[in-house]
Parts: C-alpha cells; sequence; structure tokens
C-alpha cells in the first residue's frame, strides 16, 4: 500500500517548487577587452621580464631614506592599514557565520494567574492529583520559572548564502590589501616626484648662481668702457637690470624649495624641515626600456587593476548571494538545560531539559524585496566591471604613453646638450668679440641670455625625464 504524504510537507515542497521558478540568474564575470597587441608596436610584449629592486630603480639612499618614513609616519598609509584591519574583520565575521550559534545563560521569571485564566484553573487542577509530590506542586499565587543551560541556532546554508557573503568578504579583503599596496605605489611616486623637483631646483638655482656671475663680469667691464666713454649709460643700465632679474628669479627659487620641503614633510608625518638631497636626478632606466616586457601580466598585476578585478569577483558573489535568498531558509534551533519550577530541584537530574526544532520557511510576501535587492547587488556587479575595464584601458595607456616618451626624451636630451655646448663657445666667443669692438652690448646680452635659457631648457627636459621615469615606477605598479 503506497503512503501519502503528510500535507504539511506535500505543501512545503510545492511552495518551494514554485518559489524555485521565481528565482534570477545572475550573470556571468564579463572579460574586460583583449589588449591590441597588434597596435602596441612601441612595446615589446614577451613573456620574460627581468626582475628589478625598488632600490635599484630608485639608487639614492637618501630618497630611499624618505621611503622608509613614509611608510611609517604616513597619515593615509597608516588609516589604509586600520581600513584593512576593518575589512578582515567582515571577513572573520562572515566565517563565523557559516557556524553555529551557542550561547550559555540563565533565566529567572515569575508568573501570577488570575483566577479565571486557563493558566490559573489549569494550576489548580494539576495540584489537585493525587499522584503529585509537595515539591511537585505549584505555586498558585506566584509560578517560578527557572532555566540554566545552553541554546544553539543553526543556518544550513544549502543555497549558498553564506558561502557567497564569506566570497565576498574576501575578496573585498584581498582589494583592500591591494589598496595598500596601491597607496604604497602612489605615496613613493609622490615623494619621487618632489624630492626630484627638489633636486632641480638645485640645479636652477646653480645655473642662475653661475649666469649672475657672467653677468657681473661683463657688467664691469661695460662700467669700465664707459668711462673711457666706450659705451653709453644705456649699456651699463641694461647690464644692471639683468643682474636684478636673475637676482629676483634666485629669491623665487629659494621660496619654491622651501614650498617644497614642505611638501615633502607633510607626507611624511613630520613637522617642517630641511631635506637632505643629492644632486643628481633619476636616469633614464635603460634596462627596463631594453628589456621584453609581458605587457598584459604588467597591467593585470597592477595594484589598481587587480584591487577592481577583486571588488568585482566580490559584487558578483554579493549577486550569488542575493539569489540565493529566493530559496526557503533552513534553520535548526536546540537548546538543552535544567528548567524548573522549584529553585531546590533545578541542580536534579529530573529538571534536564532539551528541545530540538527545525524550521523550513519561504520567502512568499516579501518576494519584491528580495528582486529589489538582487537588481542592486546585479547593478553593482556591471558597475564594477566598467570600473575593472577603465582600470585595465587606463594602465595600458599610461605604460605605453611612459616607454614612448622614455625614448623622445632620450633624443631631445641629447640634442639640448649639444645647444648648450656650442652656447658655451658662444659666451667666450661674445665677450671677445666685444672686447674687441666686433660686437656691441646687445649681441654680448643676447648670447648670455641665449645661454641661459639653453640651461633651463636642458633642465626642464631633464627634470621632465625623470619625471617620466617615475611615472614607469606607477605604470609597471611598483612590482620591480
Amino acid at each position: 500500500m503506497t503512503k501519502k504524504l503528510h500535507p504539511y510537507i506535500a505543501s512545503g515542497i510545492i511552495a518551494l517548487a514554485l518559489s524555485s521558478c521565481a528565482v534570477p540568474k545572475v550573470n556571468d564575470i564579463k572579460k574586460p577587452l583583449e589588449i591590441p597587441v597588434e597596435n602596441s608596436t612601441e612595446l615589446n610584449t614577451a613573456t620574460s621580464t627581468q626582475s628589478i629592486s625598488l632600490n635599484e630603480f630608485f639608487a639614492d639612499p637618501h630618497l630611499q631614506k624618505l621611503f622608509e618614513d613614509v611608510v611609517k609616519a604616513n597619515p593615509d598609509f597608516q588609516i589604509a592599514q586600520q581600513r584593512l584591519e576593518i575589512a578582515n574583520s567582515y571577513l572573520q565575521r562572515s566565517k563565523m557565520a557559516l557556524l553555529p550559534s551557542l550561547e550559555v545563560g540563565a533565566i529567572v521569571s515569575g508568573d501570577h494567574y488570575g483566577k479565571y485564566t486557563i493558566d490559573g484553573i489549569g494550576n489548580r487542577e494539576t495540584n489537585l492529583s493525587p499522584t503529585l509530590s509537595a515539591k511537585e506542586k505549584i505555586n498558585e499565587n506566584f509560578s517560578p520559572n527557572y532555566w540554566l543551560g545552553a541554546k544553539s541556532s543553526w543556518e544550513i546554508d544549502a543555497w549558498g548564502k553564506l558561502r557567497n557573503q564569506k566570497q565576498a568578504a574576501q575578496k573585498r579583503y584581498m582589494a583592500s590589501a591591494e589598496g595598500i599596496r596601491l597607496l604604497q605605489v602612489e605615496l613613493f611616486t609622490n615623494i619621487a616626484q618632489l624630492y626630484y623637483q627638489l633636486v632641480t631646483l638645485d640645479k636652477k638655482l646653480t645655473i642662475y648662481q653661475e649666469n649672475l656671475k657672467l653677468q657681473q663680469r661683463a657688467y664691469e667691464i661695460v662700467k669700465a668702457q664707459r668711462e673711457v666713454g666706450k659705451v653709453t649709460e644705456l649699456a651699463v643700465q641694461q647690464f644692471k637690470a639683468q643682474n636684478n632679474n636673475i637676482l629676483a628669479e634666485l629669491e623665487y627659487i629659494k621660496a619654491e624649495i622651501v614650498s617644497t620641503e614642505q611638501a615633502i614633510a607633510t607626507l611624511t608625518g613630520k613637522y617642517g624641515t630641511q631635506v637632505e638631497r643629492s644632486t643628481t636626478l633619476l636616469p633614464t632606466q635603460v634596462n627596463v626600456l631594453n628589456q621584453e616586457l609581458d605587457v598584459n601580466n604588467i597591467i593585470h598585476s597592477r595594484p589598481d587593476v587587480m584591487a577592481n578585478f577583486l571588488v568585482l569577483e566580490a559584487t558578483h558573489a554579493d549577486a550569488k548571494a542575493a539569489r540565493a535568498a529566493f530559496y526557503p531558509r533552513i534553520n535548526v534551533d536546540a537548546t538543552l538545560g535544567l528548567n524548573t519550577f522549584n529553585a531546590e530541584m533545578l541542580f536534579k537530574p529530573s529538571s534536564l531539559a532539551a528541545q530540538l526544532l527545525g524550521g523550513f520557511m519561504v520567502p512568499i510576501f516579501n518576494k519584491g524585496q528580495l528582486k529589489h535587492e538582487f537588481n542592486i547587488a546585479t547593478k553593482e556587479q556591471e558597475i564594477a566591471f566598467l570600473t575593472y575595464q577603465k582600470s585595465v584601458t587606463t594602465a595600458f595607456n599610461e605604460l605605453q604613453s611612459v616607454l614612448k616618451q622614455m625614448k623622445i626624451f632620450e633624443e631631445v636630451l641629447k640634442i639640448k646638450s649639444e645647444e648648450v655646448a656650442a652656447l658655451d663657445k658662444g659666451i667666450i666667443v661674445s665677450n671677445d668679440l666685444y672686447i674687441t669692438g666686433y660686437a656691441n652690448y646687445m649681441e654680448l646680452i643676447n648670447s648670455q641670455k641665449s645661454k641661459l635659457q639653453a640651461e633651463l631648457d636642458r633642465l626642464q627636459f631633464q627634470h621632465e625625464n625623470t619625471q617620466n621615469n617615475i611615472l614607469l615606477f606607477k605604470a609597471l605598479g611598483g612590482k620591480l
């Protein structure tokens, strides 16, 4: 004879089947656009890249000391580390959600029932039973209840909701760790840029000081010639004005040096102080330029790209957890303890009580809320993908731009160095011609101006080349 299902069980199965039909589908994680290797002829795309250490890339010991300072004392870096700890706490909390909860405690309560209530009448009727001893009778005026034991509750993760929530927390923790690495790269980049800005200002100061000496010598020559009537007062005033212009520039450069030192002090978490520095700008990283680069690996291992990808994976897990909420929730609750209305009997074996309760709850009327939550999770996943795609595109273009400019700056610096050398000779020639009367004072002034401008231009290109090399460190993700 075939047994029939209990009507409640049959109803639960039917409700589960109807609920499952309305569960939406989670979108797969999209892949970013393929890196256009065929359009990146300026980049080598082989699979081998020689590793370069941070101290090899930035060999200046004074700059290396600043790197150490910024990691130890920068407030933003310390804040990011605290946020990483918060993300780790979220991760540990999500792991604990998979385990049963356990509470141990005691409950004491008391009830007074009215004479004409079901409980009041029931207690009186119970006490009339001849089989009850004095300890088993209930106090009819005030009925106490004592409980001492443990309670446990466990949500069975049959549909993966809690597992996906744990995975989302894990991915966000990993993204926070990449965020720490990204911030470190940003701080190192900023410190290096400011440091070499100081070195550039020092060199600029030296150029103006040397040109001031040239100007002062020419000024003395012109003054001597005025005394003998070879030139007019106009020539003397022209040279004096030129000297004053250089003196003003020198003071302005000193102000820029102070401002840059203060910016470095702020990044390293210190009060204003003088920054020790060398006299050499960062040379072109020819060893990086000449080696074969695995562009695809470099881009996808950058901390900004990695962090965005991990956030994308986290939002995908969020969507799967939101989908699992459409399925029935299965709970198991249990209690075990000592329970009695007579305090004298609380620790007797006969007061031991236990309860086991299973729950099977199907969402029906809150489906609208679940649908909106799933829709939000789906859109968050799409936003995360677009952010990830943007970071991949940005990373590729940054790396391509930096490597192309490295070659251009190398060529420009050769040309500017030749120009400065030619103008150095021109200064000597113009001085000789002026003294012998074959050149006027305006030609002398112009030759000195041209030399000064050429030296400043060369220094500017050297500075820009240095900054571009610093950006190479950032474009490589600091993973040298």
